[in-house]
């Protein structure tokens, strides 16, 4: 149970604290220190959760990085299924919790008509790029898999355990520099989905995207490790 606790705080934490970084300094797809410190802040909560639940939980907090634990026979089915549970609790609740802190007129107001607007105002909802579902599947696929690869290749050895927090940290951090022009960056379902219930509209709709596509990418990256470890051991 303290597994399943651990990943509903980190959860939350992200949420609450890297999605709140994107609605208050407003990010949006336009270059600039907002998209920066949107990037730098989901990278540096996962640098401070993996040093403090790591330990407990592994410090998934993403149920992407959870599903290739599960493909790559790391985790089995019963914690998978409650590390979902308690991942996409964790997101619900950060998300409930910034939208009470911003207030309603604060959150709702600033949202404009479109993707472009939806990427970064509000909670930190994710939207599609230019309104295609298929290249934002594609390019949430790939960020995904760069990423859930290098938390499966940073934590396959002991002696990388005191730099894996911070390899993994930065890897998001990386993913979000190139994917928030794209789609604002999920590769993580429970992330996606608790601002995009409390928003509606387009983020809600569009939010299977988001809960398919870094699911897709985890499993190929999970894959790929396990062929590319069983090679290297040859």
């Amino acid at each position: 149970m303290k597994k399943y606790i651990a990943e509903f705080i980190g959860t939350f934490v992200l949420v609450f604290f890297a999605c709140g970084t994107a609605a208050v300094v407003g990010c949006t797809a336009e270059g600039n220190a907002a998209y920066l410190l949107t990037a730098l802040a989901f990278g540096l909560v996962i640098v401070a959760m993996a040093y403090s639940i790591g330990n407990i939980s592994g410090c998934h907090i993403n149920p992407a990085v959870s599903i290739a634990m599960l493909a790559s026979g790391k985790m089995n089915l019963k914690d998978f299924i409650g590390y979902i549970v308690a991942q996409f609790a964790g997101a619900i609740a950060g998300a409930a919790a910034l939208l009470g802190v911003l207030g309603p007129d604060n959150v709702y107001d600033k949202v404009a008509e479109g993707a472009e607007a939806v990427k970064g105002l509000g909670l930190g909802c994710n939207g599609l790029f230019n309104n295609n579902v298929g290249a934002s599947l594609i390019i949430e696929v790939i960020l995904t898999f760069v990423f859930v690869l290098a938390i499966l290749g940073v934590t396959s050895k002991p002696e990388y355990s005191k730099v894996a927090g911070l390899v993994i940290g930065l890897s998001l951090t990386l993913v979000h520099i190139l994917g928030i022009y794209f789609t604002g960056t999920s590769v993580n379902p429970a992330r996606s989905f608790g601002p995009a219930i409390f928003m509606g509209g387009d983020a809600l709709a569009n939010v299977w995207v988001f809960l398919l596509a870094p699911m897709v990418g985890g499993v190929l990256a999970a894959l790929c490790w396990k062929y590319l470890s069983a090679e290297a051991k040859k």
